[in-house]
């Protein structure tokens, strides 16, 4: 069982540095997008992405133990990176990352990145925004039309690094046919969920997918750094 991971990515119209960094191999996709605002953005999320990236060659042992073991790993590297050097203080990172181990895949997520599943036509977002009006809609207090246009959407409530780290980690069931969209929020802030569908949907290639995603961001302002990985778990290497 492996993925087949395509990816797209742009600075987008309102940025002229990027402070995404993403990772696609055959077991392992992450995206991390440094957060806006802060210093090193680009730093801490570069740092995360390095952590992560030898799990693509480890196919054995647990997956989400290993992940979840990453991202604290990674979080105990940026913590550092930042008390050691003036320029680096307060920098974060969000980080949304997927490992594919047997039969099994493993999510672990931190921030507003998101992780998206299509299976049978249907777009399932497997993470939680971990931001303030997310918490908002889980409250009741708005709806999720409403926090499409809340003035405080981009203001996340959990990053890399934390003291303790409070990530998001899941067991997910793969099946053959599933297709994964792991994107920074320079998509998902202006691209629907209806509109992702569609892209995901019309395009068999999931570098084409990725191409039309980053396409409908800039047409909608993009005012952000824009990353797409769209993986298709390989069909052939997967029974039933």
């Amino acid at each position: 069982m492996r993925l087949h991971a395509a990816t797209a990515h742009d600075l987008g119209l309102g940025r002229t540095n990027n402070e995404d960094s993403w990772y696609a191999g055959q077991r392992l996709v992450a995206v991390a997008d440094g957060v806006g605002g802060q210093p090193a953005g680009e730093v801490a999320s570069d740092l995360v992405v390095e952590a992560l990236k030898p799990l693509d060659a480890d196919t054995g042992g647990d997956s989400l133990a290993a992940l979840t073991e990453a991202v604290l790993a990674a979080n105990e590297a940026v913590r550092d990176a930042a008390g050691s050097d003036p320029d680096h203080d307060g920098m974060a990172t969000t980080v949304t990352a997927l490992l594919l181990t047997g039969e099994e895949l493993a999510l672990v997520h931190v921030g507003d990145s998101r992780a998206y599943r299509l299976r049978d036509g249907e777009l399932e977002q497997l993470s939680t925004d971990h931001t303030y009006v997310q918490m908002l809609v889980d409250r009741g207090a708005i709806t999720r039309e409403e926090a499409w246009h809340h003035p405080q959407r981009s203001v996340v409530t959990r990053v890399v690094p934390a003291d303790p780290l409070r990530p998001q980690a899941e067991r997910l069931t793969p099946r053959a046919g599933d297709r994964y969209l792991l994107c920074s929020d320079g998509l998902s802030d202006v691209v629907s969920d209806e509109a992702i569908t569609e892209a995901l949907t019309n395009h068999d290639d999931p570098q084409a997918g990725a191409d039309q995603l980053v396409k409908l961001a800039l047409q909608g302002g993009a005012p952000d750094n824009v990353t797409v990985i769209v993986a298709d778990l390989d069909a052939e290497s997967v029974g039933g």
